[in-house]
């Protein structure tokens, strides 16, 4: 049943030039039957993309004829009121500023395949980010205080978790799109042998199948998968070994896929257990950071790839332009796209669904050997009355001492930047996993303030 408080709800998407969220973002509002008769507010700064996505949006709802209303503006203000949902996707020229985070980071040792999360990329980029993130907050908290806020933006972690410290009054949760239910599930029982297709997926099949994902974002490990009483464990790690046999260099999708199936079961051969978010995992640890004197049979870590980014997001716009312009029938749209993970879950919380979801969040309890406040990315219970992490149990031994010392990396990013206290900034440098040089690290430190100088905050040069 719907949700009877919530007949019109209003989302409002705070970056929806974002690519990797918008046209998704769309498809859900234009689609549920949940929200296509409520508001899709839409805000970027940059006007021609905005104009774009505003044009695609009413495009798609004339062709499905539904009520929904399309507002939009480049100043976040001019749409928040009334707001039931905001959601934060916003990132100011990211593939740029990354490119520079690793370049620079490579020069003094430090290999990053992503940079958006843990190492120099990472907490440069929440030094670019969380400042507008909580400028954002603190609109919310004056127009519409009682609305949900969904941190989509990269390290999402680190601004979650500073969402839930710095503006406490608001009800918040992180969002990645990795861990996307029930697709999550659904691949890893083909991996385990259980179904051969998704089309054999079912909720019977689901309810038998206990599986247990936790830890950091984008450093999650599958704790459990037990298949009527039954671990299977064993079955998804021999699928990763023999894709491993096929794997090449990543190919067209860059050094974020490189060798993840080989890396993954080299972790799970270490551990015991078979870490899920491999592309980015990888960065977390030192083991392909390339400072071995022994060749490994895994190369070290192959670097962000600034070019193929911009070709990559400069062909999305491009359909964009084809479905705006008429060049291909907005059926087509609706019939090539699907549900994105944060208005999945806002349809699960109008609609009073019921459907489990991963979200970051505090512990509470979920993981019985972590910190209650522990900021992690978990599996819940998400309603309008709040968030409920379901039971996961132990974190194993090694794997929880990696997590506890990226969690105080996060924390100590967060503090930084909120302060911006550059004592702090260098605490946080000298804590991350992946830093084993304090001189090459305030060199990193250095160079990048120089060259990020028109996007970082004043304070940092004071």
């Amino acid at each position: 049943m719907k949700n009877e408080n919530i007949q019109h709800p209003k989302v409002v998407i705070i970056g929806a030039g974002s690519l990797f969220f918008g046209r998704q973002g769309i498809w859900q509002m234009v689609t549920s039957p949940y929200l296509n008769q409520g508001t899709l507010a839409l805000v970027d700064i940059d006007e021609e993309k905005l104009n774009k996505m505003m044009k695609l949006a009413n495009l798609v709802k004339e062709h499905a004829g539904v009520k929904l209303k399309i507002e939009g503006s480049t100043e976040r203000k001019d749409v928040l009121k009334g707001a039931d949902f905001v959601v934060l996707s916003f990132a100011k020229d990211t593939v740029r500023y990354r490119g520079i985070d690793c370049e620079i980071s490579v020069k003094y040792g430090v290999r990053m395949c992503s940079g958006d999360t843990i190492g120099p990329g990472g907490i440069f980029r929440a030094m670019r980010e969380l400042p507008v993130i909580l400028e954002c907050a603190k609109d919310i908290e004056a127009l519409c205080p009682d609305a949900w806020v969904i941190n989509y933006i990269n390290p999402t972690a680190v601004n979650g978790l500073a969402l839930r410290r710095y503006a406490p009054k608001l009800k918040s949760f992180a969002l990645c799109d990795g861990l996307h239910m029930p697709h999550v599930k659904r691949n890893y029982a083909i991996r385990a042998g259980i179904i051969n297709s998704p089309d054999e997926y079912t909720e019977e099949i689901a309810s038998k199948f206990d599986f247990r994902i936790a830890g950091v974002n984008h450093f999650t490990w599958l704790i459990k998968a037990e298949f009527e009483g039954k671990d299977v464990t064993p079955q998804i790690a021999e699928s990763l070994k023999v894709a491993a046999a096929k794997e090449t260099d990543g190919g067209d999708v860059g050094a974020k896929s490189a060798y993840n199936n080989a890396i993954g079961y080299e972790l799970y051969k270490i551990f015991g257990y078979i870490p899920t978010c491999v592309g980015h995992t990888k960065e977390y640890v030192p083991f392909w950071q390339g400072w071995g004197k022994t060749a490994d049979k895994i190369p070290p870590l192959s670097i962000w790839e600034t070019e193929a980014r911009y070709k990559r997001h400069e062909e999305m716009w491009k359909e964009v332009d084809s479905y705006i312009e008429g060049k291909q029938p907005i059926q087509k749209f609706l019939e090539t796209y699907g549900p994105d993970h944060a208005t999945d879950i806002i349809e699960n919380m109008v609609g009073n669904l019921g459907k489990p979801f991963y979200i970051n969040t505090f512990n509470m309890g979920a993981v019985t050997n972590m910190a209650d406040d522990a900021f992690l990315e978990l599996c819940c219970q998400v309603t309008m009355d709040g968030i409920k992490p379901y039971p996961v149990g132990e974190m194993p031994r090694g794997i929880r001492g990696m997590q506890e010392k990226v969690l105080d990396t996060h924390e100590l990013t967060a503090e930084a930047i909120y302060e911006c206290n550059f004592s702090k900034l260098r605490r946080a440098f000298m804590t991350d996993p992946i830093i084993c040089s304090i001189s090459d690290a305030d060199n990193i430190i250095k160079e990048l303030l120089e060259a990020e100088k028109d996007v970082l905050p004043e304070c940092w040069y004071k």
